[in-house]
């Protein structure tokens, strides 16, 4: 399996990549999970954006969120892969790879995520614990989660 990843500022996206990105979040998380809310959510311009290709296809995304937009930490979110590519465990290969460079990128900042909770063992694996209980996020269940600093 050949992944290609690719980091750009929001400034860097050309408009077909910026497309192309968005078209694929909102078939995940508004068509296919069936939550109608607002997608383009004014963070994507301070964040630095994931995409993971296969076979010259966008396969994978996240992105990265600066401290003190979303929370007081960094924070990885949009995590998702394409319908298609799901059983080829990409996830884990983008995962890994948003860890390690906002772990970079904010070596004394500790991660925050705001997972559904069907995924708290995933992003336990990468070495994030629950913070919150339980709460209604648009209609699909969540759970804080930090990765402490090293």
């Amino acid at each position: 399996m050949d992944l290609q990843f690719k980091w750009a500022r929001f400034e860097s996206l050309t408009a077909l990549e910026l497309y192309e990105i968005i078209r694929l979040r909102e078939s995940v998380f508004v068509v296919e999970q069936a939550c109608p809310y607002q997608e383009v959510d004014g963070m994507d311009i301070s964040s630095w954006h994931l995409s993971v290709f296969m076979d010259g296809e966008l396969a994978a995304y996240a992105r990265v969120v600066e401290p003190g937009v979303k929370y007081q930490q960094p924070s990885i979110g949009r995590v998702m892969t394409v319908k298609q590519f799901r059983s080829l465990k990409i996830g884990r290969a983008l995962m890994a790879e948003a860890v390690r460079f906002t772990e970079a990128q904010f070596p004394r900042d500790s991660i925050k995520i705001g997972a559904q909770v069907y995924l708290k063992e995933f992003y336990g694996s990468f070495g994030f614990e629950a913070v919150s209980d339980p709460y209604d996020e648009d209609g699909i269940l969540h759970i804080d989660m930090i990765r402490s600093s090293l």
